[in-house]
């Protein structure tokens, strides 16, 4: 009983955090009918600035940490990236009136990561005094790539299978063995990945890894990133309460079996997460509060980068299915639900 009533006292409190508090306001309000209108050049900016200082944070971390301390959470970031699209292609793709390429590219999406999401997780932490690896925030482009590269692949071997199907080719399974586009041309991966990495909210963050590993950038992060961080993640928290609340109106267009998956998959995905976490954790001294990260980037579905490299690489998926699924419920269940329970659960593992 003891362990139930800590954790769930430790639950709300999370809740009741400022960095939470803005994602209900900025919902709240945009119900209300609100008119408050923030610039797009202005959150630009600001998650530009976010992330960069992410990725300074990282940077610094990996020059002064043992590499190798790096590579069992990295590889287990992979393999959830990949998971996560096979678990909507299997799962959310046989629902009811789901289309299977809207699911794929659901999947591709909730497997990316959300910029914003992570670091909302990361100021958590640090308001709780958990303790985590510096390059723990790394970690995202070895979660975020993977999930959208095997969607796009996955989504484009299974429309040439089903163009096949209908047209009757005689040569088909040998055309599908080759993975070949309906346009007849190989799949081809490292467009796919180049796209990724030159999408803004990668490239500010390897950016600030590649400052931070390179040179010593330690003056200007403490003077300047560090002491606007929080301050920045409230506005755009903001922001995001009112994009979330502004595409709900998008998931009436599809099935309202992605409102459910909407809800259930950012906690069966951290959930997921969690518990690689913790085998890192007693194999490798990977601290609770890495575990955590691992999660809630599990958790998150990306807001910047990953809609445009899915609209490129599966242009037949819906995107009011998987934007709407990830903005208008998605973000706020990793947010508002995924990051207190999971920070709260290893609170309570670790003794508080």
């Amino acid at each position: 009983m003891d362990f139930l009533s800590f954790f769930l006292m430790d639950f709300v409190k999370q809740l009741q955090s400022p960095t939470l508090g803005f994602l209900i306001g900025g919902m709240i309000i945009a119900a209300l009918g609100s008119q408050l209108q923030i610039p797009e050049s202005i959150c630009k900016i600001i998650v530009f600035m976010l992330l960069t200082k992410i990725g300074l944070t990282g940077g610094i971390g990996i020059r002064k940490s043992n590499l190798t301390e790096m590579v069992l959470p990295a590889a287990f970031a992979v393999m959830i990236g990949i998971l996560v699209v096979f678990i909507a292609r299997y799962t959310l793709a046989k629902l009811p009136k789901v289309k299977t390429v809207d699911a794929i590219a659901t999947g591709g999406l909730f497997g990316a990561v959300s910029g914003s999401t992570m670091a909302a997780a990361l100021t958590l932490l640090e308001e709780q005094g958990i303790k985590y690896e510096a390059w723990a925030g790394a970690l995202y482009p070895f979660m975020d790539i993977p999930a959208l590269v095997t969607a796009i692949v996955v989504a484009n071997i299974y429309l040439n299978k089903k163009k096949l199907r209908a047209a009757a080719y005689s040569t088909m399974q040998e055309s599908f063995d080759k993975q070949k586009d309906p346009a007849g041309n190989r799949v081809k991966i490292w467009p796919i990945i180049q796209e990724s990495l030159q999408g803004p909210a990668l490239s500010a963050m390897l950016l600030g890894v590649a400052l931070g590993l390179f040179t010593k950038p330690e003056s200007v992060y403490q003077s300047f990133y560090d002491p606007l961080f929080r301050g920045l993640l409230s506005i755009l928290m903001l922001v995001m309460g009112m994009e979330a609340w502004s595409r709900i109106g998008e998931l009436r267009k599809v099935a309202q079996w992605y409102v459910v998956y909407s809800v259930v998959a950012p906690l069966l995905h951290g959930f997921i997460a969690f518990g690689l976490g913790m085998i890192a954790h007693y194999t490798t001294g990977f601290s609770l509060g890495g575990v955590v990260i691992l999660s809630v980037i599990a958790s998150s579905s990306s807001d910047i980068s990953g809609p445009p490299t899915l609209r490129a690489g599966i242009p037949s998926a819906n995107p009011s299915a998987y934007i709407g699924a990830s903005t208008a419920i998605g973000t706020p269940v990793a947010i508002g639900l995924a990051i207190p329970l999971f920070i709260g659960l290893a609170q309570t593992l670790g003794g508080g």
